[in-house]
């Protein structure tokens, strides 16, 4: 990896280089080839690294400010790490998408899954008028239904649109 090291207003000593160099290894491990150019300067009482890094057409930033400069290279190399890594992750899951795309089915019996539950929806239920619930379900076009707490009874109550798309139904419990 080619290392550039600049200074803004501080001076880089022996010690800063080296241990920029020590941390760029962690980075240096993803790629053949890399090029990272690392900027150190002073703001007041802050001490702001930042690091950028050009590697197999990808390009790698974090900035990081801290009282300490080895504290900020630090968190720079983790915020890093976790770009590099996810970026990785996502070509990889490409890659495997792709190769599944490709493949013939063999068996081309699947059997048909009945009377299970397949899916479990979580929501949160809100107090609120049928009318609201209405106005509610009009803003998600997506959804069917709506379940609430019904204001005026205190009862779980589900609103729902209807087969001519135009008007809704109530769902009331009994008793």
């Amino acid at each position: 990896m080619k290392i550039k090291v600049i200074g803004k207003e501080l001076m880089i000593t022996e010690a800063i280089n080296d241990y920029v160099e020590r941390k760029l290894d962690r980075i240096d491990k993803y790629f053949e080839e890399a090029d990272a150019e690392v900027t150190l300067r002073t703001e007041k009482n802050e001490q702001i690294a930042e690091i950028s890094i050009v590697a197999n057409g990808e390009k790698y930033r974090a900035v990081t400010e801290d009282k300490d400069l080895y504290a900020s290279i630090d968190k720079d190399i983790d915020i890093l790490e976790g770009q590099i890594r996810k970026t990785k992750t996502k070509k990889e899951k490409m890659m495997k998408d792709a190769s599944i795309k490709n493949m013939e089915i063999v068996d081309t019996k699947i059997p048909e899954i009945e009377n299970e539950i397949i899916k479990t929806s979580y929501y949160e239920l809100k107090p609120m008028m049928p009318e609201d619930a209405m106005l509610k379900l009009q803003e998600k076009p997506t959804h069917n239904f709506l379940v609430f707490i019904n204001v005026e009874t205190g009862k779980v109550n589900a609103i729902h649109k209807l087969k001519d798309g135009k008007n809704y139904g109530l769902v009331e419990p009994e008793a």
